[in-house]
């Protein structure tokens, strides 16, 4: 045993030596015997509290990497480490000097926290305090010991105390050394295996969001983000989420902390993200999440370009370190390989989807033709005219599409072995029985190398069909010219279906007053540019118009043909009517023209479709309460100040994010369930709705307070909301309604509904 394990007082005799040495030797012997860093942590405070009579007592060694002093308690069937810096209170008193303290009266202490008596309802008397030092006379750390059992520590129990730390320091170091070893073993496994993984994974949006979680993980950080660079747009992007819920986030690759990173190839590491002049503080804003500290790493592919980076924020117990540096760089390094495929990947499969859906869309039928004279892809136009399903057609010799047309063949054989394109215009093919006039090109289809790949058939049905849509598509909807084409025009095409769409109804506002200011013809002239403006934000994005009324415009999402987001995209038309005539505006204003303003009212509902009217006169029009409603929230666009109203059954079916806020459940006129009506504001610009993201919350908290009739707590709410945005009319109207329902309550009965009483 070293000489410097075991001290004795000149006044203990040899039996009390004996039991000394005894007493070590058994503290060895038993701290031996334990496997794991815990247990001999909690084996040595037993024996030590027991050898000094002590109520309770702490073990804590020392961290260099962070320069804390930790110890690990039990809970339940987990552990929890404390933690405290290395010369903060008694322990790191007794750290830093390395010599043993009796301390009677802890309350006495400015050292000792007394904060942790009261959330603990412990109370402390005195206090042992030890350094645990090597052999080599190392402090490695300290053991504490409290409330000596019936009177107070001697410096015979501090003698016993170093003797046991130090009988079994050089145990803790190799227990602590075994530990880092086994994490860090465990950490290359994971580390290897998170690897293999990842680089087997070739859709893009999973191996990003994968990227991002094991970043996460492998930090013990809140959020990470993975952004690849864009060099078409020269922007960094990523996708966050999943599904419907999948949204991608973009920005220039020069902008902010990753613009910075991506742009000089040099990781960054910020320990606090507010007080460096590079973080924008607008995101947390948004978000509400609070950035305390971010890593930043350069993604670098294997020829040493810059493809993007990894971005990890918020690590647990602190700022990133310079070993959290070396691992993140070593994980973005292995993995750029994996990125880099799959981004490729990703190019190709867009671009194969882009050609697909390209072929799919076209009126025109396309067949391609392989070198030898099969069928190798046909879209969804040319497998109509043939009266077939494209996977009957794919495969199939050229021949198969009958013998009236096999001269069309041999024109096809001709231009793959001639090299060189034809044209044939008004020509005639027949299938099943059902002749069509059409006009064809033939392409030879060629590899990168120049190889021959085969031949490509475009064929344009010119019959007397699309000759009456063209004339018809001036009268009516495109789409509504198609569908009644395809019925024919023997069918009878009188009656409607049920079907669910989203309607849109939109007027505007003083109208009166431009038809007494312009009379007759400029009343026409300026609704012709209006419609024109109105009616091509519908198109684009795939709407119906069904009619014009006065000033008014009624159309529809999703009939006669659905398109699986048709709320969205009635969601998008309306923001676009209302920018580009804001847009409009400007222009009318700057020639010194009154400006127009509109309402829309968006719903989303069962109604009946279809041709109403006679057998002479019909009109493709629709019906029913959902049609109603959207007039209804059309009109009470004026009650609320608002210029564009959707209801709670639009807004439940929407896949996209947009800048909404529940404005009132109101019982329309002619209903008897009341609905939710919420207000959309993605129109608006920081200049016509300003700090919108303040005024959103705190209208959302008036609101709250409003239904549960809290009419004070909810005027303060929306006056604060007035302050973000003193032209928020709406939060006036409900300062207004608070000050009468105080004084006027509604009843323990009350629903928060409010009647309509106009239409």
């Amino acid at each position: 045993m070293p000489d410097d394990a075991t001290t004795f007082d000149e006044g203990e005799t040899h039996e009390e030596q004996l039991s000394h040495l005894k007493m070590l030797l058994d503290v060895g012997r038993k701290v031996a015997a334990q496997d794991t860093l815990d247990t001999v942590l909690e084996t040595l405070i037993d024996l030590a509290c027991k050898e000094c009579d002590a109520d309770r007592g702490t073990l804590f060694l020392n961290d260099p990497q962070t320069g804390e002093l930790f110890s690990r308690v039990a809970l339940g069937m987990r552990r929890r480490e404390i933690r405290l810096m290395n010369d903060d209170g008694i322990a790191g008193a007794v750290f830093q000097s390395g010599a043993g303290e009796i301390i009677e009266d802890a309350y006495g202490d400015d050292r000792f926290n007394s904060s942790i008596d009261q959330e603990t309802g412990y109370s402390t008397r005195n206090v042992l305090c030890a350094p645990i030092r090597t052999a080599k006379g190392e402090v490695i750390g300290v053991a504490q010991m409290l409330n000596k059992n019936g009177g107070e520590f001697t410096t015979r129990d501090l003698e016993a105390l170093e003797g046991i730390t130090t009988q079994c320091a050089i145990t803790l170091q190799s227990m602590q050394l075994v530990e880092r070893i086994e994490k860090s073993r465990k950490r290359e496994v994971e580390f290897l295996n998170v690897i293999s993984e990842m680089t087997s994974e070739l859709e893009l949006n999973k191996l990003l969001n994968k990227v991002m979680s094991e970043a996460t993980r492998m930090l013990n950080a809140e959020r990470s983000t993975l952004f690849l660079n864009d060099e078409k747009t020269n922007e960094l992007f990523s996708h966050v989420g999943a599904g419907l819920s999948s949204f991608e986030i973009r920005l220039p690759n020069d902008a902010g902390i990753a613009g910075a990173v991506f742009s000089k190839g040099a990781t960054i590491n910020i320990p606090h993200a507010y007080a460096d002049l590079r973080f924008n503080p607008a995101f947390d804003k948004q978000t509400g999440f609070f950035t305390r500290s971010i890593l930043c790493v350069p993604v670098i592919s294997k020829q040493g370009k810059v493809i993007g980076v990894t971005q990890v924020l918020n690590k647990a117990n602190g700022p990133f370190d310079s070993e959290d540096e070396s691992r993140l760089k070593a994980f973005t390094a292995q993995i750029a390989i994996g990125l880099e495929n799959a981004k490729l990947f990703n190019d190709v499969q867009s671009m194969k989807n882009y050609t697909e859906s390209m072929l799919e869309s076209m009126t025109n039928g396309v067949i391609t033709i392989d070198s030898g004279m099969n069928i190798v892809t046909c879209n969804a136009a040319a497998a109509r005219l043939m009266a077939r399903t494209p996977d009957l057609m794919i495969g199939e010799p050229a021949t198969s599409i009958g013998e009236e047309n096999l001269w069309l063949v041999e024109r096809a054989k001709e231009v793959l072995e001639s090299g060189d394109g034809d044209i044939l215009m008004g020509v005639d093919l027949k299938f099943l029985d059902q002749s069509f006039t059409t006009n064809l090109t033939m392409l030879p289809l060629k590899s990168g190398e120049g190889g021959d790949l085969g031949a490509m058939v475009m064929i344009e049905d010119i019959t007397n069909e699309k000759r009456v849509k063209s004339t018809l598509a001036r009268y009516m909807d495109p789409q509504l010219a198609d569908q009644l084409l395809a019925e024919g025009a023997g069918d009878d095409l009188m009656g409607g279906k049920d079907t669910t769409a989203t309607v849109l109804f939109s007027d505007i506002r003083g109208f009166t007053t431009f038809t007494e200011a312009l009379g007759a013809q400029g009343t026409v002239k300026l609704l012709n540019e209006y419609f024109e403006l109105m009616v091509e934000c519908i198109s684009e994005q795939g709407g119906m118009l069904d009619k014009f009324i006065g000033d008014a415009i009624m159309a529809a999402f999703g009939i006669p043909i659905s398109h699986g987001d048709d709320e969205d995209r009635a969601m998008q038309a309306s923001i676009n009517m209302l920018t580009r005539l804001n847009e409009w505006n400007v222009t009318r204003e700057a020639k010194g023209d009154m400006p127009i303003h509109m309402g829309i009212g968006l719903n989303t509902d069962n109604i009946v479709a279809g041709n109403i009217g006679s057998s002479k006169r019909m009109d493709y029009t629709m019906i029913g309460d959902g049609v109603n409603l959207a007039a209804r929230l059309e009109s009470a666009c004026k009650q609320y100040h608002a210029k564009l109203l959707i209801s709670e059954y639009t807004a439940s079916k929407l896949n996209g994010i947009y800048r909404l806020r529940e404005i009132d459940r109101v019982q329309v006129k002619g209903k008897t369930q009341p609905i939710n009506v919420l207000e959309v504001l993605d129109y608006h610009t920081d200049e016509t709705f300003p700090n919108m993201m303040d005024v959103l919350g705190h209208f959302r908290e008036g609101v709250n307070h409003y239904r549960a009739q809290e009419w004070m707590k909810a005027e303060h709410s929306f006056k604060e909301a007035l302050k973000a945005n003193p032209n928020d009319t709406l939060s006036e109207d409900y300062i207004e309604r608070c000050e009468i329902m105080d004084i006027n309550p509604p009843g323990d009965d009350w629903d928060g509904v409010w009647v309509m009483k106009s239409k």
